[in-house]
């Protein structure tokens, strides 16, 4: 089975654990089997290698979300990296061409697209290799997943089939509607547009030609910024006439908000945090490394982070992101390939930085020009390489790097650092990556 998740947006809504570099798919909340917190994107990953070890699973995503990818997922899955944010149909469009030109998949094989970060049980996963035999079977160009709607819900658009058979023929589709609208829908036997569809690549591949002029992957890539922003339901679904729905009733849930992603969380508590018995439909959440008490409080959300705390009663939590779009700050916590990094302090001529870099893994070999570092080795074992001359490091030891120097720091073991940047001009922009000599 060839997989495409579609992992975009910017998690704003789920603020302060999520930015504009940690997407709301990357947060661990989730507790797995062996009792350790997973993320939304390690929760579904899981999933669909259990339901099929064998899949082909490619993401879609921006290149701010790569590194916490990798960090979360490891290097072996596929990635097709949208240059900039074009809507569903021109991501959809790269990623059938990077499976075809650049994973070599044959355009006669069927690829199943759904979004990264919905909260679904196995039979979700059963569900989708379903879908993609339908798509291979060719009955119909286009085979989406319509979900047996539980209420009348404005947050979704609606598929209307055309009977209530299992698989059947699509006679329209509605946009986002009101409530009663969207029991008059239900009535209708109407099922949400999860967004979950299947195809041939070669039906993709043949509309985005239609619609785009390029000649493969690479070139679709290069001309990419130019591609007019338009999502696939406009795109293509809504002007396909042979196109057939299939209806899955099991758990679906879009965990957009505060108070629909408590919904599915097993535990009230996460991180250091105490309720106290007068407290109802309370949920903590809690990255900092200090306790926060809750008394009295009653359907209330209270998230911590390195970016923020917000405490706010469940439904109002969903209309956060004008407010955190007014919001100036930096990035304060980030997953990368080779670890992650929390800001400690931040001054005018002066950060401090806690880093962890995982074992086996290492920076980039890079200078910066308009800073000194100083790093001091917490834990771990590891190698630090400054202008070409390499030595071992461990805990206690301080290494000092003058602005121009070469420099990267290679993980033995899992090793945690103090870094303190010091200069007048302290920014991301000023990185200038160089090739390591073996």
């Amino acid at each position: 089975m060839n997989i495409v998740l579609l992992s975009g947006g910017s998690g704003k809504r789920l603020w302060p654990l999520s930015n504009d570099v940690r997407s709301k798919q990357f947060i661990k909340i989730f507790k797995n089997q062996e009792g350790d917190y997973e993320s939304m994107v390690q929760r579904v990953y899981r999933q669909i290698k259990k339901a099929d070890s064998s899949a082909s699973v490619t993401i879609a995503t921006s290149k701010t979300q790569v590194s916490s990818i990798h960090n979360q997922l490891g290097e072996n899955v596929g990635i097709s990296i949208e240059p900039c944010r074009r809507d569903t149909f021109p991501a959809i469009a790269l990623a059938t061409a990077y499976l075809t030109d650049v994973k070599g998949i044959s355009e006669e094989e069927a690829v199943v697209v759904c979004p990264v970060d919905p909260y679904v049980n196995d039979d979700y996963f059963q569900a989708l290799k379903e879908l993609s035999a339908l798509a291979q079977q060719g009955e119909a160009n286009l085979v989406l997943m319509g979900i047996e709607p539980t209420y009348p819900s404005e947050k979704y658009g609606y598929i209307i089939p055309t009977s209530a058979e299992h698989v059947s023929k699509v006679e329209t589709f509605k946009e986002k509607p009101d409530v009663k609208t969207a029991q008059d829908y239900i009535d209708r036997g109407a099922l949400w547009n999860g967004g979950v569809f299947a195809y041939k690549l070669k039906y993709v591949l043949q509309r985005a030609h239609e619609l785009i002029d390029f000649t493969d992957y690479y070139d679709l890539y290069t001309k990419y910024e130019t591609l007019t922003k338009i999502s696939f339901d406009y795109a293509v679904a809504e002007k396909e006439t042979d196109i057939s729905v299939m209806r899955f009733a099991g758990e679906w849930k879009d965990l957009g908000t505060w108070n629909t992603l408590t919904e599915a969380m097993e535990e009230n508590v996460v991180g250091k945090g105490i309720l106290n018995e007068t407290c109802e439909n309370v949920h903590v959440l809690n990255e900092l490394d200090m306790p926060i008490l809750c008394m009295g409080l009653k359907d209330v959300i209270v998230a911590a982070s390195a970016e923020g705390i917000i405490v706010s009663d469940k439904e109002q939590s969903s209309y956060i992101k004008p407010f955190v779009d007014a919001i100036d700050q930096q990035i304060m916590f980030a997953e990368k390939s080779w670890g992650s990094f929390k800001v400690l302090d931040v001054q005018e001529e002066s950060m401090t930085i806690a880093v962890t870099l995982n074992a086996g893994h290492k920076m980039n070999y890079h200078s910066h020009q308009r800073r000194d570092e100083v790093w001091t080795v917490i834990s771990g074992q590891g190698r630090t390489i400054v202008d070409g001359m390499e030595q071992p490091v461990a805990p206690g030891d301080v290494i000092t790097i003058q602005a121009g120097c070469k420099h990267t720091i290679i993980a033995d073991t899992q090793l945690r650092v103090i870094e303190v940047q010091l200069g007048e001009d302290i920014t991301v922009e000023d990185k200038c990556k160089h090739e390591l000599e073996e």
